[in-house]
């Protein structure tokens, strides 16, 4: 009996310039984190910086994977089923910082990511679907969402109410 694979739909590939490293991606990326994995060990840097491309046959990699690992091409790595934790070691082993390769990730300088990252990151404004379905969706500000709960007749949110409830030096968690 032959067995076809099915592609599943899931909500979270519509998420713009997010790729979600679930079983699928792990499937599809095992050989290219244990390439990045292998970097953790200073003779394999060493292998590698001295001929990429020889190192790199090591791994039964696809011809896409290659290509992104040799042109650094971190988002690439992603979407190929790289783990952003792994394809760091690649970043590591050329001399780079986790904020350098976010930035470039980002298209952005280190300085102007290191800004946007402690003003509160990138706004979701234009960034919640490529497909545009929520695109209307507008996050309630705080205090709007307080006085929409008073006039519902709720006096607390349930995290205050659980703050009230845990008395100073309780053990009950």
């Amino acid at each position: 009996m032959a067995t076809t694979k099915q592609k599943v739909d899931k909500d979270y590939e519509d998420i713009p310039g997010t790729f979600v490293f679930d079983a699928d991606r792990w499937r599809q990326g095992y050989h290219l984190n244990m390439f990045c994995m292998s970097l953790m060990k200073a003779e394999n840097r060493k292998a590698f910086k001295d001929n990429e491309e020889k190192y790199l046959a090591q791994f039964p990699l696809t011809p896409e994977q290659r290509e992104a690992v040799l042109k650094r091409q971190y988002n690439r790595m992603l979407e190929l089923g790289g783990n952003i934790y792994f394809t760091a070691k690649l970043g590591a082993t050329d001399g780079h910082s986790f904020q350098h390769i976010a930035a470039v990730m980002t298209g952005a300088t280190q300085e102007d990511y290191a800004k946007m990252m402690l003003a509160g990151g990138r706004s979701v404004e234009g960034n919640r679907s490529k497909s545009g379905r929520d695109a209307a969706a507008k996050p309630v500000p705080r205090k709007a969402a307080r006085k929409t709960a008073a006039k519902a007749g709720a006096k607390s949110s349930p995290r205050s109410v659980a703050k009230r409830g845990k008395k100073a030096g309780s053990k009950r968690g």
